[in-house]
């Protein structure tokens, strides 16, 4: 579940690696910030994604994600401001809300997978190899991309590199 997010959050449109970082809060429980930028409507507000959440159409992954999980909190991050979201399943639970934000781009969403689906150290992987996060396409566009990957589950055997 984690590689497919990651692998996601980190290629672009048009091929362009992206800058991300990953957090590790329990087996079931994993947190994933990229600086993608969403599309906006003329007032620069997001557009509604899957299911009017801030899911991006087309990126199918976090959503996908989100479906298996308890709670999914999105935050995502266009021309100073923010709009916060938690989801139950692929169900909104509540309008999006709006804050202040850094001029950045991006987003940072948080899962928490559901244990009835997960027993524990099935869906959070201990080191995502380059080679799982890779494929053909990336050849074209060579891109030295590491990332930092902060594992706080006890017992961790330390940070592993992208």
């Amino acid at each position: 579940m984690l590689q497919r997010v990651v692998w996601d959050a980190l290629h672009h449109r048009g091929g362009r690696h992206g800058r991300i970082g990953v957090e590790i809060g329990s087996d079931l429980g994993f947190t994933v910030v990229d600086d993608q930028r969403r599309a906006a409507d003329g007032r620069g507000r997001p557009l509604p994604g899957y299911f009017g959440s801030l899911f991006e159409e087309g990126r199918w992954a976090p959503a996908a994600a989100a479906a298996l999980c308890v709670r999914t909190v999105i935050e995502v991050w266009l021309g100073g401001r923010g709009y916060r979201q938690e989801l139950t399943g692929t169900t909104p639970t509540g309008p999006w809300e709006e804050f202040a934000a850094s001029g950045l781009s991006g987003a940072r969403t948080s899962f928490h997978l559901d244990p009835s689906y997960f027993g524990p150290g099935e869906a959070i992987a201990w080191a995502l190899l380059p080679e799982e996060l890779h494929g053909r396409e990336c050849g074209a566009r060579p891109s030295p991309v590491s990332f930092p990957i902060r594992d706080l589950r006890a017992g961790a055997a330390g940070p592993a590199c992208g």
